[in-house]
């Protein structure tokens, strides 16, 4: 959800939220995990009492910034079963504040739909240049490493024992849906920037498109310098 207007106060009370320390660690801690996270694991990856994790867990669900849903643990059915088990997920719907009211998403639109204007493939060629170029400046800035890069543009990635990378949120998700073709060659060049500022030679990006991931995924991509942070 992008927020402007009449929209704009609520989707600010929303992320000012994650000003706070603690309620940010857990909503990082949530988001980046790949399966629902219970109370009991988000406070002990944080190092807090189950209590007070509780606690802002359901106020960030109450922000929409989480999703709750409720399960059994596995195995446990029946009479006798216990209560379900209140769960945490990240939120799909978007949030962004922009004051004074601004659309970069237009923007964004306009210039993809340039691209696909462009019968001659000289305008996707020098997008696709720049994301290169992009990627790169991205590794530089953390000094080569390639998961850290990877969140910081926005890609929510996570490693396998494999060495295996699935970028579990796609940055450019809202155009995406509207120009899939162009916004995944773009997200497999910024990748493939990535991974060459990084010196991974080994590393390789591919287009493999699933639902609720980024288009692009990685091979022989184990971390050097940054953990995986696994769910």
């Amino acid at each position: 959800m992008s927020a402007s207007g009449s929209a704009a106060p609520t989707a600010l009370a929303a992320l000012s939220n994650l000003d706070d320390p603690l309620r940010r660690r857990l909503y990082d801690f949530v988001a980046e995990s790949d399966t629902p996270v219970s109370r009991e694991q988000a406070a002990a990856a944080v190092d807090i009492g189950r209590t007070l994790a509780a606690y802002h867990l359901d106020k960030l669900a109450d922000a929409e910034l989480l999703t709750v849903s409720y399960q059994r643990p596995a195995g446990r059915g029946g009479p006798g079963a216990g209560r379900p088990a209140k769960l945490y997920t990240r939120a799909t719907t978007e949030m962004s504040v922009s004051v004074p009211p601004r659309d970069y998403e237009l923007l964004a639109r306009l210039l993809v739909s340039s691209v696909e204007h462009d019968t001659s493939g000289v305008v996707r060629a020098a997008v696709n240049e720049a994301a290169l170029d992009a990627g790169k400046r991205a590794a530089a800035d953390v000094g080569g490493d390639l998961l850290a890069a990877l969140r910081g543009c926005g890609y929510l990635p996570q490693i396998d024992a494999d060495g295996r990378v699935d970028l579990r949120n796609c940055p450019f998700h809202r155009v995406a849906r509207d120009h899939l073709e162009v916004v995944c060659g773009l997200n497999l060049r910024l990748v493939e920037g990535v991974i060459a500022g990084s010196g991974r030679s080994g590393a390789r990006a591919e287009l493999a498109p699933e639902p609720g991931r980024c288009c692009v995924v990685l091979h022989d991509a184990a971390p050097v310098t940054s953990d995986s942070r696994p769910a």
